[in-house]
């Protein structure tokens, strides 16, 4: 009997002795994306049985970095950056997305003083302004934005605005436009919406003008070497746990209703449009 508890605590003892890492959307506040993610840190630990630590990044890049070098072997991603991270390590796949990633959405916003009306159709009086998206890695924020301008302009960015420049954030982008540095910009729908309802947009300085075309976003994507790290299942096993998440605390972190099965199938849409803007070969 003592060998038998013996050899479990040996493997308590192993299963622990390994760290899992995982980062989520970048943002420039460390302390506060530490703190943020505390509580699915002691989720994840308890459920994966190992030790669970949350690596804050301030760039979609210093991201799919920490992934390819082995840094972190969940993250959280854009759809175009979970693409770019995923060719990267052999094997990587999309595992969770939220409910509401499937069906995601950008808002074009516009500096009132620009005098363009909102639409349902593309607002083609945008042509002209200044122009900003957020990071040159977001999908919300500059891929499927991208894309539709170059669709329904028939010209790149550079040929439709005066100006174009990269905020590196959905938040500066509202910020950005709402002061006049730039007349017209496009953001991550949940990022407005949850600003908007936290008073800190100006509606009297800034307004949407347009709602995009839905297409799939976030997911959470995991290295293809995790099995072999920290043992047969482990994928799986990470993958249920997010989708096991009720905590309203957690989910709202995410700004999402609950956690659903992702696969890399979803995203071949996203990589086929990254090809033609050429953000991708």
């Amino acid at each position: 009997m003592n060998k038998i508890i013996l050899i479990l605590l040996l493997m308590i003892s192993a299963s622990f002795s390994k760290t899992f890492f995982y980062t989520t959307q970048p943002d420039h506040n460390i302390n506060e994306q530490k703190s943020k993610f505390l509580k699915l840190s002691q989720y994840l630990e308890k459920e994966l049985n190992v030790k669970v630590q949350f690596i804050p990044t301030t760039s979609y890049g210093n991201s799919i970095s920490a992934f390819s070098q082995n840094k972190v072997q969940l993250a959280w991603f854009g759809a175009i950056a979970g693409i770019k991270a995923r060719r990267l390590v052999s094997g990587s796949t999309a595992i969770i997305q939220g409910f509401e990633d499937t069906k995601f959405y950008s808002y074009f916003i516009a500096n009132t003083n620009a005098g363009i009306k909102a639409s349902k159709s593309f607002p083609r009086s945008i042509k002209g302004k200044s122009f900003l998206f957020g990071s040159k890695e977001s999908t919300s924020g500059r891929l499927m934005p991208e894309y539709y301008i170059r669709w329904i302009m028939r010209n790149p960015p550079e040929k439709v605005f005066s100006k174009v420049g990269f905020s590196g954030s959905h938040s500066k982008t509202i910020a950005m436009v709402e002061n006049g540095t730039y007349q017209v910009g496009v953001v991550n729908y949940a990022v407005w919406d949850k600003e908007l309802k936290d008073g800190i947009i100006n509606t009297s300085r800034v307004k949407v003008i347009w709602k995009s075309l839905k297409y799939p976003d976030y997911q959470f994507s995991i290295r293809g070497d995790v099995d072999k790290e920290f043992g047969k299942g482990f994928t799986k096993k990470v993958q249920n746990a997010f989708l096991k998440i009720k905590d309203k605390e957690i989910l709202a972190t995410f700004h999402r209703s609950k956690f659903i099965k992702a696969t890399n199938s979803e995203y071949e849409i996203i990589e086929g449009v990254a090809q033609t803007v050429g953000l991708i070969k």
